[in-house]
């Protein structure tokens, strides 16, 4: 299952398809961004290689999500990379995955109906998270039958969280899943190659 997005390029910069140096500063950016949110969350200071981390990270990040094969799609915000990421992904709905779903914590059971061309899916708005040091983030979730797709934004500005959710309800609607039609089942179909 491969999935595809109309992210509004006005506001989102897509790290999926940034190979070389096309998106590199929000790349980097973006996993500096999230380093620093796990680092915080554990009571880490930042290392002096750290930067160099994000930079190595950067360049690796891109091959990685291309042999993801669309399973993977994540996207930064434009104006400011560091303020919030944004990932989507797709996994097969193994027992293991129902197992881990449904033994999530209480708190995060105050989802709200998001339905959605995916279908009636879960939204999941955390503004305020237990820990202190945890950062907002919003969860978009959808069950398919066969597979979850997630979109999960992390943010790093607790007060400007809640400017973001259109933008970021929008996105999780442009989410699409790109199917492969079999040639040859009906005349009537033409095959698109999906790059």
């Amino acid at each position: 299952m491969r999935l595809t997005a109309e992210a509004d390029p006005q506001l989102w910069i897509p790290v999926t398809d940034s190979l070389g140096w096309k998106g590199r500063r929000h790349r980097k950016a973006a996993i500096r961004m999230l380093l620093g949110q796990v680092n915080a969350a554990v009571g880490a200071t930042e290392r002096p290689g750290s930067k160099f981390g994000a930079w190595a990270m950067s360049q690796a990040a891109p091959m990685l999500m291309k042999r993801a094969d669309g399973r993977v799609l994540v996207w930064t915000w434009k104006a400011e990379p560091e303020l919030i990421v944004a990932m989507a992904t797709a996994q097969v709905l193994t027992p293991d995955v129902r197992i881990a779903r449904a033994s999530m914590p209480m708190d995060y059971d105050d989802t709200e109906s998001f339905p959605t061309r995916l279908g009636v899916g879960e939204k999941l708005l955390v503004p305020m998270p237990p820990s202190p040091a945890s950062p907002p983030f919003a969860t978009y979730t959808w069950d398919t039958g066969t597979h979850l797709v997630t979109l999960t934004a992390v943010c790093s500005d607790k007060e400007r969280f809640g400017t973001l959710i259109g933008a970021l309800d929008d996105l999780a609607r442009s989410l699409r899943i790109a199917d492969d039609l079999a040639g040859g089942e009906s005349p009537d179909v033409l095959r698109l190659d999906p790059a």
